[in-house]
């Protein structure tokens, strides 16, 4: 059995990762509220501003499980400085030079990239470091700084918009990611497994091909229709592939992924509970940018500020969730946790236009605290149930599960949403010549955008009322989600610590 290490400069790492972890997450979604000064400055269309957004979290989420295997086999900290020097550069690269939708797209992938290899490198590495008689409590303050980077990306870009010009949401990055790559350098101890197999190439490409194509699938299915020939195609397509990188690994020798791993009921049940929860988080948080700007009429940086009692519900409950998982048990911990965000759910579909802000922000409280309570033990668990020599690649699962519920949740909440909007919206008499009306009934942002500059109140009402008809709905359907989450929770996911899966006799007898 191995022994474990407990590293002197552990917190000071666990706080490098940390500020590591939250570039990562502030860049999927601080571009969000920059779109409307890019589509001024670029004259981008609206095609051109979906891929703006959509190349970093398709790259992204496609790479993560090879990059995670490149840090297992050739060095995690590597990874780590590697990942960051790309976004940097790009970063950069797009503040001072970018004058193109073409020339962005290609920076916000390139940037998806490095942070592929940055993710799974920091909870791999705070594996490493801590033993585990600390390593609850470590992943829970990891889970809890991954849960607040969407919040704080929206804070940050409402911020740096509103003050300065688009350019800004790229140059914020270069001074931080100069402070984790100082300090990484100096404290974070390079770590890998030690057994230096040969690497998986068929099986890295397929896991790029299966999860790039679900993932675009999955994103572009509300601009083609759930049920196009494009995405019922590329969905078959994706199956297939996934399929094609199961069979491949479970023949091969030196496997990127082992098949193993999804025989451990805790590594199955938390990568559930974390997709289930991350799909509720960001369609609640695709819906409510648009609530507090259109309807509420908020700044970006006013209708950000409006998410913070979120991070703190979820800050507090993920760093102690370890010390709750002891008393009574994982199972019912993020079972409770995924109850309490169904509740918040239920809550938010007695909104309506004039309610107050307190009745809102109780909801984000109680999605935070459900979300702390579920995500740091479905994380610990997800990690136990590996060896530590895979811990790059079982990171890289973890955090593609999350990426893959949070794209569904916002496809998904996103389609509900205009769905409802479709169905409820009725254009006033009188308005059928208005330039644009053709599409208020499929544009809420056009109808209310319009009704706010020509100071029509009856557009306004109408657009207003049939918004928040569709954000009701895709919030019962969240609730639904969460609901069906923790009844499977309480019901399959082991109460205790699972053994980790051994996968080197398999690799020792072929």
């Amino acid at each position: 059995m191995e022994t474990e290490q407990q590293h002197e400069q552990r917190w000071l790492i666990l706080g490098i990762m940390s500020l590591s972890l939250v570039i990562v997450m502030l860049n999927n979604v601080t571009l969000n509220v920059a779109l409307p000064e890019l589509t001024k400055a670029l004259g981008t269309t609206n095609t051109e501003m979906q891929w703006i957004m959509d190349a970093y979290a398709l790259v992204f989420g496609g790479t993560l499980l090879t990059m995670g295997a490149l840090g297992d086999r050739f060095g995690r900290r590597k990874a780590l400085q590697t990942g960051l020097v790309m976004v940097a550069g790009a970063s950069l690269w797009a503040a001072l030079y970018a004058s193109s939708s073409e020339e962005l797209i290609a920076v916000r992938a390139i940037m998806g990239l490095g942070a592929a290899l940055v993710m799974p490198a920091t909870l791999s590495t705070v594996i490493v470091v801590f033993t585990s008689e600390e390593r609850g409590k470590a992943i829970g303050i990891w889970a809890a700084m991954a849960g607040i980077g969407a919040p704080l990306g929206l804070l940050v870009g409402g911020w740096a918009v509103q003050n300065y010009d688009w350019q800004m949401v790229f140059f914020i990055n270069i001074p931080v990611i100069a402070v984790a790559l100082i300090l990484g350098l100096i404290y974070v101890p390079e770590s890998k497994d030690e057994k230096e197999e040969k690497l998986d190439f068929l099986g890295a490409v397929l896991s790029i091909a299966a999860l790039g194509s679900l993932l675009y699938a999955i994103i572009e299915a509300p601009s083609h229709g759930w049920n196009s020939f494009e995405t019922l195609g590329t969905f078959a397509l994706s199956a297939l592939l996934l399929f094609s990188f199961v069979v491949v690994e479970g023949k091969s020798s030196h496997p990127m992924l082992p098949m193993d791993f999804f025989k451990n009921p805790g590594f199955s049940t938390g990568l559930v509970a974390i997709m289930l929860a991350f799909f509720v988080m960001f369609s609640f948080m695709f819906t409510q940018m648009f609530h507090f700007q259109l309807i509420r009429g908020e700044s970006p940086l006013g209708a950000a500020i409006r998410f913070f009692p979120l991070p703190f519900g979820l800050m507090p409950a993920a760093a102690n969730s370890d010390k709750l998982v002891r008393k009574f048990g994982r199972n019912r911990v993020v079972g409770t946790g995924l109850l309490l965000v169904t509740l918040g759910m239920l809550l938010f579909t007695t909104v309506e236009i004039d309610t107050p802000y307190w009745r809102l922000a109780l909801t984000f409280f109680l999605l935070g605290l459900g979300m702390g309570l579920t995500m740091a033990p479905s994380t610990e668990l997800v990690m136990e149930a590996i060896p530590q020599d895979k811990a790059g690649v079982g990171s890289a699962t973890n955090d593609a599960s999350r990426e893959i519920g949070g794209a569904l949740g916002i496809a998904i909440g996103g389609s509900v949403l205009n769905e409802f909007y479709q169905r409820e919206f009725v254009l006033p008499p009188g308005l059928e010549g208005t330039p644009g009306a053709s599409g208020f009934d499929t544009s809420f942002a056009a109808a209310i955008q319009t009704g706010q500059t020509t100071g029509n109140e009856a557009l306004l009402s109408a657009a207003r009322e049939a918004f928040m008809v569709g954000m009701i709905n895709s919030a019962r359907v969240a609730a639904i989600i969460a609901a069906l989450a923790s009844i499977y929770i309480f019901t399959q996911m082991p109460r205790v610590d699972t053994p980790t899966t051994d996968t080197s006799k398999t690799t020792e007898e072929e």
